[in-house]
């Protein structure tokens, strides 16, 4: 492990999240407070805050084998120096002082693995937000690739993806009224099955099947509430996800479908998009009730077209059951389909990425997709990973590069990107489009300009407030819905109260 020991408790996340991008196997503790741990330290960092210094001492310990020789005791220790670092601060700045840091940090990390990071010392998990917020400003390119260069040392490569996307969204956001709009999000929270990868909030339809239409009874609950408190507000885009929300039957289906657009004003309703998600979900009569009631876009995603793969991650879906799916959805008339596809999924080696890819692009999706494999703790793969440490999970920038050049051999551009903690290779989330497909819902919840309104089990509503602050970004508030689907049908009445408690000025 990594210890990590501030004199008082000082950008403790700014530091853990660097090192652990350098380090994602090792565990990393930050603390102001001297704490004991079971693991053996492999590396004691000290950061040290003077008056207008911070200063970062290093020590490698090397401990000996258990088999060591005779002369030597099982356990012992060698310390090593590892040459430390002093900058000057104003602390009084504090956003100048944490990328001070940041960068002193990440010089002495790539000093130490000799290796550079793709987004440099950047952490944070929206990186197109800088960019927009500089065009918005009225910087240049030149200007925006220079302060991004300066500050967060990031790859070339990786500036012009988030400035060329940033350029994209703000085109596309002009058609936004935020003082006036908002967007809703409905979650299912049933699969198939649960994915070994998978942290979302999702149930095995199985165990639940008896009890889907009391859910939607609950749901269409707060979904009469969200429409009264909001009628005076132009509805902008509609996502309906999950889980998988094709585990409903038609009738369901339709029934969920009805209930929205009976009780929205859809007239300024830019997208409506229903994750169809999981081919093993999918039938031709579901994608008939979503197309007789209009939805814009969906959803088929196959995150990988290896069976071997889909078999070991448990996806229980064939290569084939993909393909049918989605020339089932062409024959209806879906003329916007997204398909999603995962970087790094165990035992994929880049060849695999590249066949994957390859079928894909006879298929012609309006919508690409791509995620670097991001294992959250709630995922089996890392609850269990004894059981799993010996599945290789590789994703490099030329598993990135390559879907790129495949994205653009499909007329499909880069239009949104975000970042995820534990994210493989340190790398990003790209979605591409067709020009005129580019996913609106997708953009305005990582861009944080407008608030999503969510409805659901383990649905998290963000306000975000009009007014700016003095440095122009926005205030912004979350609720949350109870994750049990149990809990959330008992306890509905309080996931309103709590939206009504966020918007009370409204």
């Amino acid at each position: 492990m990594i210890e990590v020991l501030l004199n008082k408790p000082e950008f403790e996340y700014d530091i853990h999240s660097l090192i652990k991008a350098f380090f994602p196997e090792q565990y990393v503790g930050v603390s102001a407070e001297k704490k004991e741990y079971d693991e053996k330290i492999d590396i004691r960092m000290q950061v040290n805050y003077g008056e207008d210094t911070i200063q970062i001492t290093w020590q490698e310990i090397v401990h000996a084998n258990e088999d060591a020789q005779a002369n030597e005791k099982p356990g012992q220790e060698e310390v090593k120096e590892i040459p430390g670092e002093t900058i000057q601060v104003d602390f009084s700045d504090r956003v100048r002082t944490k990328n001070q840091l940041k960068q002193m940090l990440y010089r002495m990390l790539c000093d130490y693995t000799k290796r550079t990071l793709p987004w440099g010392n950047l952490t944070g998990i929206r990186p197109t937000k800088i960019p927009m917020k500089l065009l918005e400003e009225g910087k240049s390119r030149e200007e925006i690739y220079r302060y991004m260069k300066d500050t967060y040392l990031a790859s070339d490569e990786k500036i012009e993806l988030a400035t060329d996307i940033a350029e994209r969204e703000n085109a596309i956001l002009k058609k936004i009224d935020y003082d006036n709009g908002y967007s809703l999000y409905i979650g299912i929270p049933f699969c198939p099955t649960t994915c070994l990868y998978c942290s979302f909030t999702s149930y095995p339809l199985v165990s639940w099947k008896n009890r889907v239409d009391a859910y939607l009874d609950a749901l269409e609950k707060e979904i009469d509430y969200t429409a009264a408190k909001f009628y005076h507000k132009h509805l902008n885009s509609i996502y309906i996800g999950g889980g998988t929300p094709t585990t409903l039957e038609p009738y369901q289906l339709d029934r969920l479908i009805r209930k929205i657009k009976c009780s929205f004003d859809l007239s300024d309703c830019l997208e409506f998009t229903v994750e169809a998600g999981r081919p093993d979900s999918i039938t031709g009569e579901k994608l008939e009730v979503l197309r007789k009631w209009g939805i814009t876009r969906i959803s088929i995603n196959p995150q990988t077209m290896q069976q071997r793969t889909l078999d070991l991650i448990g996806r229980r879906h064939s290569v084939e059951q993909t393909v049918e799916s989605f020339k089932i959805a062409r024959e209806l008339g879906f003329d916007d389909i997204n398909m999603d596809l995962i970087m790094g999924l165990p035992e994929e080696s880049l060849e695999d990425v590249r066949d994957t890819l390859e079928q894909i692009m006879q298929l012609k999706p309006d919508n690409l997709t791509v995620h670097s494999l991001a294992l959250k703790r709630a995922a089996r793969l890392n609850m269990f990973k004894e059981d799993y440490k010996d599945y290789k999970m590789v994703n490099t920038q030329e598993h990135m590069d390559l879907t790129a050049s495949y994205a653009k051999k499909m007329d499909l551009f880069p239009y949104y990107l975000y970042r995820q903690k534990g994210m493989a290779g340190n790398l990003e989330n790209v979605g591409y489009a067709k020009e005129g497909k580019a996913g609106v819902y997708n953009i305005l919840i990582m861009e944080e300009k407008q608030t999503i309104v969510a409805c659901g089990a383990g649905a998290s509503t963000k306000r975000v407030w009009t007014n700016p602050n003095p440095d122009g970004t926005h205030r912004i508030e979350r609720c949350e819905n109870v994750k049990d689907v149990a809990q959330y049908i008992a306890r509905i009445d309080e996931m309103i109260q709590r939206k009504q408690q966020l918007f009370s000025e409204e």
